[in-house]
């Protein structure tokens, strides 16, 4: 485990170990994000980013963090990619709970924290190739805008995936990835007026 990736690789592990517990007790139900109940238990706007429905959805989430977060980690750093991975999270379950039709059904999984850092990597390094689906080769860019359009039509067409917490991530993380790719061209401008002074 390298210094720059070590958070992408603890939330893995914690994600693992936390799927192992849900599946042996029923402690779960109390950290799932119900929206009806989230107010009354804050805790649930993180708690759930870490609890899976079943193996295939933990799996694909976490294949898709190991690949999307170790770049990004690598690129703004441990701290900034913690921070930027629970608040897409967060705001990924508020969006979840503008959209559903029933706040009594429960949210559950990292999508959301997950499509946070998709958003952001789409920023900073928009042409850098992924595959869709492993097969189909699209730059960063427009992978994140097949995805957030299809969650967007996803929001019209009920189904047991929690389109409003992807649309809630991924704003984060394009508002981010904005910001950070100001900061930059902010502190080369700054380079570049130093040395020419």
């Amino acid at each position: 485990m390298t210094r720059s990736s070590s958070w992408t690789f603890i939330i893995i592990i914690l994600c693992v170990i936390v799927f192992i517990i849900q599946n042996v007790t029923d402690l779960w139900i109390y950290f799932a994000f119900f929206p009806a109940e989230s107010l009354s238990f804050p805790w649930m706007f993180i708690t759930s980013i870490f609890l899976h429905a079943d193996l295939s959805h933990l799996f694909f989430n976490m294949i898709a963090l190991f690949f999307f977060g170790t770049s990004l980690e690598r690129l703004i750093g441990r701290n900034a990619f913690v921070a930027l991975f629970l608040l897409s999270g967060l705001v990924g379950n508020l969006g979840y709970m503008i959209t559903t039709t029933n706040p009594h059904i429960p949210a559950i999984g990292a999508s959301g924290a997950i499509y946070g850092v998709m958003g952001t990597l789409a920023v900073l390094e928009p042409f850098t190739m992924v595959y869709i689906y492993g097969i189909l080769p699209l730059p960063m860019i427009a992978a994140a805008i097949l995805w957030g359009l299809l969650d967007f039509t996803g929001l019209f067409a009920p189904s047991g995936i929690a389109h409003g917490a992807h649309l809630g991530g991924m704003f984060v993380g394009v508002f981010l990835g904005i910001y950070y790719r100001l900061r930059v061209r902010t502190r080369n401008l700054q380079i570049r007026y130093t040395y020419q002074y």
